[in-house]
């Protein structure tokens, strides 16, 4: 069996506004289970039925910096059918781009930052064929 992501686990600033992010960028996706931790913090799971995102919220007391660019979570890539409609759906929202990439003639890779200014990846594959969808020669 191949390994795949079953789950990314992140703290953020603002809970509220990270669910947004993430169920407007990838309208398939849903609350899949929440409650509170045994500090009184709240989390939630994102996601569908096979992978989801673990969101927790921050104690007030948290420091926001953060240690640099090189560590932690850089981003996380979800795979999408459209990568232009996950873009016009996040600017329209208010949401800013990340990174743009150079463009490659076998994938579409859009960034976006979420309100903590974590960095999501969007990819749109325009291959069925593993080598040419992870040709990393061309940018």
């Amino acid at each position: 069996m191949s390994g795949r992501l079953e789950h990314a686990n992140l703290t953020v600033g603002d809970l509220d506004a990270a669910i947004d992010f993430l169920l407007t960028a990838l309208p398939d996706f849903r609350v899949r289970g929440a409650g509170v931790g045994p500090e009184g913090l709240r989390w939630v799971h994102v996601g569908s039925d096979l992978s989801y995102i673990a969101l927790n919220e921050a104690a007030a007391h948290a420091s926001d910096e953060r240690p640099g660019h090189w560590r932690g979570v850089n981003h996380l890539g979800f795979e999408v059918d459209d990568a232009q409609a996950v873009r016009r759906r996040l600017l329209a929202k208010g949401y800013r781009e990340g990174f743009v990439p150079e463009s490659h003639p076998h994938r579409q890779r859009i960034y976006f930052l979420d309100g903590d200014d974590n960095e999501w990846e969007f990819v749109e594959y325009a291959s069925d064929r593993p080598e040419e969808r992870n040709d990393y020669s061309l940018g």
